[in-house]
């Protein structure tokens, strides 16, 4: 069985999500480790009351890509037995890029949630972005980290349909609640060897 660490910056509502989803036996991984680089992070209890050990790798005076903090983040997964081949990383509103060495790293074994139909509005304010182009669906992916912003292969996708009332607070809620689903399911797909990447693309098999 895979050990799956989570990264949290927030209030962590993916990470419930995840490891109820572990508590229901509906994800075959051992929970080992959730990891914030806030100190004041709300998702650290929640994750406590749900069984989860954490830790604290506060990122303050390290900006961007930095590959001398993302070392202590390597320490403190393997400390957890969260390793290249044994592991699984699961980014949920980790608010930092990865650096190129900590995805080559841990290559093929970081995965990403975004609140937009990627490859359309990567990066921040995606939301909001779908508002102002007017679009008529919007919804989340998941897809492997790799050192692009947004970038990686495409594991799968949710879609939800923008109102032409729809405010980027209102929209994000209801994309918030599509990834609570999509994101667990992706993870089981991954646990269950049922991914494989072809160049750009990903094939469930």
């Amino acid at each position: 069985m895979l050990n799956l660490a989570i990264l949290i910056s927030g209030g962590g509502s993916n990470m419930e999500a995840i490891l109820k989803a572990v508590k229901k036996h509906k994800i075959p991984v051992n929970p080992s480790v959730v990891i914030s680089n806030k100190q004041d992070a709300l998702g650290l209890g929640i994750a406590q009351k749900l069984g989860t050990r954490t830790e604290i790798v506060d990122s303050h005076g390290y900006k961007g890509a930095s590959w001398e903090y993302d070392k202590k983040l390597v320490s403190v997964l393997e400390k957890y037995n969260v390793h290249p081949k044994n592991g699984l990383i699961c980014l949920a509103g980790f608010m930092r890029i990865m650096s190129p060495e900590f995805i080559k790293h841990y290559k093929g074994r970081v995965l990403n949630i975004h609140p937009a139909i990627l490859p359309s509005f990567p990066g921040l304010h995606s939301q909001r972005q779908a508002v102002e182009y007017g679009v008529k669906y919007s919804g989340c992916t998941v897809h492997f980290a790799d050192e692009g912003v947004d970038t990686g292969p495409i594991i799968i996708q949710g879609i939800v349909k923008v109102h032409d009332n729809d405010t980027e607070e209102t929209l994000s809620k209801r994309i918030l609640r599509k990834e609570h689903h999509v994101y667990p399911k992706a993870i089981r797909l991954f646990c269950e060897g049922k991914i494989k990447v072809k160049g750009r693309k990903t094939v469930l098999v």
